[in-house]
Formats: C-alpha cells, sequence, structure tokens
C-alpha cells in the first residue's frame, strides 16, 4: 500500500515537474514573439538587437552548470524556485524597459532561468534509468505546448492592449510558478541511497563552478563522445533557425504574421513527434540505435535543405527535422544521465543545457556569414557533412552505453 502512495505521489510530483516548465516556457516564448518589436519601438537595430540575443545566450551558457550544481548541492526544489525567481526578475525589469540600456539590464536574471534543465533533474531524481528517457521526452510536450500558446498569446496581448502586457503577464505568472513549487515539489527528491554518494562527490569541489568538475564529469566512460555528438549532430541547423526571422524575411517572403504560424507549426510537431513518437521509440530499441537513427536522419535533412526553395519545401522538411531534434535531445539526454553518479545528474544536466546558449552565442555571426556568402544551401551541406562523419564515428565507436530495455 505505502509503495503504491509512493507510486502515486512520485507520479504527482513529476507532474508538477510538467506544469512549472510549461508555464515557464509559455511566458519565455511570449516575450521572445514580442522582443523584436519591443527592441524596434526603442530604436534598437538589427545589429544591436543581434547583441541583445547574443546577451541572452552568453547568460544562459554561464549559469547552466552552476545551475546544475545548485540543483546538486541544495536540492531540486530549491533549484526550481531561484528559475522561477529569476523569471520574475527578467519580467519585472523588461516591463520597465523604457530604454536600450533597461533592455540590456532586463537580460541580467536570465543568468539563472534554467526552469527545463530544473525539471529534467527532477524526473531524473524520481524515474528508474529505464523510465528515464520516456519521461524526459515529455518534457518536449511541455516544450510545444509552450511554443504555441506563447507565441499565439505573445502576438494576441501586445497588439489588443500593448508592447508590455505579455512582460506583466509573465512577471505575475512566474511569481504563481514560485508558489506551485513550494507547495508541490517535496524538498528532498533524490533516492535516499544516492545520499551518501552526494556529500562525498559534491563537497570535493568547493566552489559552484568549477571547469575541474565538469571536466571530472567527462572522463565517465562514453561522456566525452556522446557529448560530442550532441553538440555537433544539430549545430548547423542550430545556426539555420538563429538566422530563421531573417530567412523566413528574405528567402521564404513571409509576413510576422506568417512566421508566427510556422512556429505554432513547429510547435505542434514538436508535441506530437515528443508525446507520441519518441516514447514508444524508446521502449522498442536501445539507446544506441536510437543515437545512430537520429543522426543518419540529420543527415538526410541536411541534404533535403540544401535543395529546399520553398517555404512548402520547409514545411514538409520540418517534420524528419523535429523528429531528429527531439530524439538526439532525449536520448543524449538520457545516456549522460545514466553515465554518471546521481549526485552528479544535476550537474551533468545543466552542463547539457549549454548545448543551446553556446549555439546562440556564436549562431548569429557563423549563421550570417554562411548565409551571407554562401546562400540558404551552406546550412544544409555543411549539416550532410558534419552529421556522415558523425554517423560513421557512431558506427566504428564502441561507447559504453548502459543498454537498458524496459
Amino acid at each position: 500500500q505505502n509503495g503504491h502512495m509512493g507510486e502515486m505521489r512520485r507520479g504527482q510530483v513529476i507532474l508538477g515537474a510538467y506544469l512549472i516548465a510549461t508555464l515557464e516556457l509559455t511566458f519565455l516564448f511570449m516575450q521572445i514573439g514580442v522582443m523584436p518589436y519591443l527592441a524596434k519601438s526603442l530604436g534598437l537595430d538589427s545589429v544591436g538587437f543581434g547583441y541583445l540575443q547574443t546577451t541572452f545566450g552568453v547568460l544562459q551558457l554561464v549559469g547552466g552548470p552552476i545551475f546544475g550544481r545548485f540543483a546538486d548541492r541544495f536540492g531540486t526544489r530549491n533549484a526550481l524556485i531561484l528559475s522561477c525567481a529569476s523569471g520574475s526578475a527578467f519580467f519585472l525589469l523588461t516591463s520597465i524597459s523604457t530604454n536600450i540600456p533597461l533592455l540590456f539590464l532586463s537580460r541580467l536574471p536570465a543568468v539563472f532561468m534554467h526552469g527545463l534543465p530544473g525539471a529534467q533533474k527532477l524526473i531524473t531524481d524520481l524515474t528508474t534509468p529505464s523510465q528515464r528517457a520516456g519521461a524526459l521526452g515529455k518534457l518536449g510536450l511541455c516544450f510545444g505546448i509552450g511554443i504555441i500558446l506563447g507565441s499565439a498569446l505573445g502576438g494576441v496581448l501586445s497588439t489588443k492592449f500593448g508592447i508590455f502586457v505579455p512582460a506583466y503577464v509573465g512577471l505575475v505568472g512566474s511569481l504563481l510558478n514560485i508558489i506551485i513549487a513550494m507547495v508541490w515539489i517535496p524538498l528532498q527528491t533524490k533516492p535516499t541511497s544516492a545520499h551518501g554518494v552526494t556529500e562525498h562527490s559534491t563537497s570535493e569541489a568547493g566552489s559552484m563552478f568549477s571547469i575541474r568538475e565538469i571536466l571530472r564529469l567527462m572522463k565517465f566512460p562514453g561522456v566525452t563522445e556522446v557529448f560530442i555528438v550532441k553538440v555537433f549532430a544539430g549545430l548547423p541547423i542550430g545556426f539555420f533557425l538563429i538566422m530563421f526571422s531573417i530567412i523566413s524575411m528574405d528567402f521564404f517572403g513571409l509576413e510576422a504574421v506568417e512566421s508566427g504560424y510556422l512556429m505554432s507549426y513547429f510547435g505542434v510537431l514538436q508535441m506530437v513527434v515528443q508525446g507520441l513518437v519518441v516514447g514508444k521509440l524508446t521502449t522498442h530499441f536501445t539507446e544506441r540505435t536510437l543515437l545512430r537513427l537520429s543522426v543518419f536522419v540529420f543527415a538526410g535533412v541536411g541534404l533535403a535543405m540544401a535543395l529546399m526553395r520553398t517555404v512548402w519545401h520547409y514545411c514538409i522538411i520540418a517534420v524528419p527535422l523535429v523528429f531528429a531534434f527531439s530524439l538526439l535531445g532525449t536520448i543524449t539526454d538520457s545516456i549522460l544521465t545514466k553515465a554518471v553518479p546521481s549526485s552528479d545528474t544535476g550537474t551533468m544536466l545543466g552542463i547539457c543545457a549549454s548545448v543551446q546558449p553556446l549555439t546562440r552565442t556564436v549562431g548569429p555571426t557563423i549563421g550570417g556569414v554562411l548565409y551571407k556568402q554562401f546562400g540558404v544551401s551552406s546550412f544544409g551541406y555543411l549539416q550532410l557533412i558534419v552529421n556522415i562523419g558523425l554517423f560513421v564515428y557512431l558506427l566504428k565507436s564502441k561507447i559504453p552505453l548502459r543498454e537498458l530495455k524496459s
């Protein structure tokens, strides 16, 4: 009976993690959609807007591993509260950004806005290794809902009620999220057996952020190889997506509203793929097979993108693209958290969470050069070449994965 209650309670806590992540992502996408218009109204040109994006990326990049260490040291609930509180500060500062310096200052709290890694950490603490990929996959569903709701709400609220209204909503919502985290998430989420290890392995490193700590985790069997695949497989497409707002105007000739619809279409695809496809695959195939599959699909997507001419081509390519992204993200996170001791899963997820900000930091510069010099097809060819290389590497390498078929 007690075990059953524990199972029910665990399910409720995981549900709480999904809710917090969905809300945080919704508020964030609500703001992302409105941001170009707010920046423009304050007199920021496209280059300045690029710097604003890069600032956000760099802060998230630096904050990811620190946030992960914080979660390992002080518990996942406190980490989620930190993320929601940072979100509140972010939206408060955005809502009073009446000039450009204030707008840049408002990006500062982004350093600890990591609701998604926080939720991943909670799920990692509460699931067995064989359940993990499926449970982490469902987080992609939260991401999809966040994109769809956020993009739609941001547009409606800013058009109907004014450019700062999405920030007010985000502020109130983030404060509500703090309460949800305090009430819903228990203080102790790690399995008790990991306790002894926790004390030992995290106290060695002393400081919250140490490169030595990251290097220590990279030495575990298979971690460096899988991490290399995680970073490089989707990198050229990542550059393309960062340049997407410009490409959709120049190359596809879309209006802002149509770009918004395209983003929502992406969100729906993400929900379907993560909710229905990825979870099913993880129960039938080994993680090694799925990792190779995602890289193989990415190579195919690269070839298709090199030949793409119209927005309709892109809508078709988006299906395997979203599939490969979702599968790669879920499987690599699952493999990497299993490869390190349970006391280090937060730090590992923090490092994993730095991959996207890293793309966002170098993306505008590299993407801009690729697009200007070689055109849209260059992203596709680069994607194809990189992933053929990774695929051959994965076929040859004997990455020691803990093969777990449930």
